[in-house]
């Protein structure tokens, strides 16, 4: 089984990546592509190249040129289509297409899981039925796609121990989180540090990606926090965080330019 993911985001075709690997690694990502533009010219390619078409194709709606719908109106789409995105209103819009499910950003492990076993149990319908046309179950379809409409559930406090007692901290009070000696650590706007039992993996998919960005391997910071943003040798940069970091702070050569996308939503 042959993949195609259309997504302008380069944090968003890793984690995508891994959770394939991860949920199905029968899949085979045959190419990534970041626009409207590339994914029709490698679409119209694979097809003069006598390739195979994609089986699914994961599809990111707002594209750096513009909507993905357009690539509809530019090349026959054949493929199983799965829309990623972080915006719920193209919903309706996506199901006119050769969509069968609508997942919504940070995708989830379990919500891919159901989208790839409904792809699945859609696949074997129509081998058994060869005459019957493809099931559309619009009507589950839509009911699945209310709840997902949901406004997404994004954690909001931690519990952690200050002393002999336990304290609940609100995510807003959070400027930044970071990994020391194998432990993950939060400071808070005044400067103090609190122990989490959790993994910077782990955050950064139950954390709304709108106040958390994840810069490297070890650290996760908000806007607040980020006073200074410098360049920085092989693409990367350094940053100046409030309250106070006592190590030099740079972000991946990878996540850059992400991360400047970020600091300026």
């Amino acid at each position: 089984m042959n993949v195609l993911i259309v997504e302008d985001e380069k944090l968003a075709v890793r984690k995508l990546t891994k959770l394939l690997e991860e949920t199905a690694p029968e899949l085979v990502i045959k190419g990534v592509t970041p626009s409207i533009e590339a994914t029709v010219e490698w679409i119209s390619e694979n097809r003069a190249k006598g390739e195979e078409e994609p089986d699914i194709i994961f599809l990111d709606i707002e594209l750096a040129d513009g909507q993905s719908f357009e690539i509809f109106n530019r090349v026959e789409i054949k493929s199983t289509v799965i829309f990623t995105t972080s915006y719920d209103e193209y919903a309706l819009q996506a199901f006119k297409v050769n969509s069968i499910d609508y997942l919504l950003k940070p995708v989830q492990k379990e919500d891919l899981q159901r989208a790839i076993k409904k792809f699945y149990d859609l696949t074997r319908s129509v081998k058994t039925q060869p005459a019957e046309p493809l099931p559309s179950s619009l009507e589950n379809i839509l009911k699945s796609l209310q709840k997902q409409q949901l406004p997404p559930e994004y954690r909001k406090r931690f519990l952690v121990k200050h002393g002999a007692r336990l304290l609940s901290v609100e995510v807003s009070e959070i400027a930044y989180f970071y990994i020391e000696d194998g432990i993950c650590i939060f400071k808070n706007q005044q400067g103090q540090k609190f122990v989490v039992d959790y993994r910077l993996d782990d955050l950064e998919s139950s954390l709304d990606p709108d106040r958390f960005f994840r810069i490297n391997r070890g650290m996760m910071v908000t806007h607040q926090a980020v006073t200074q943003i410098q360049p920085y040798y092989n693409n990367r940069l350094a940053l100046t965080l409030k309250p106070a970091f006592d190590k030099e702070i740079i972000v991946s050569r990878e996540r850059a330019q992400d991360f400047k996308n970020w600091m300026g939503k």
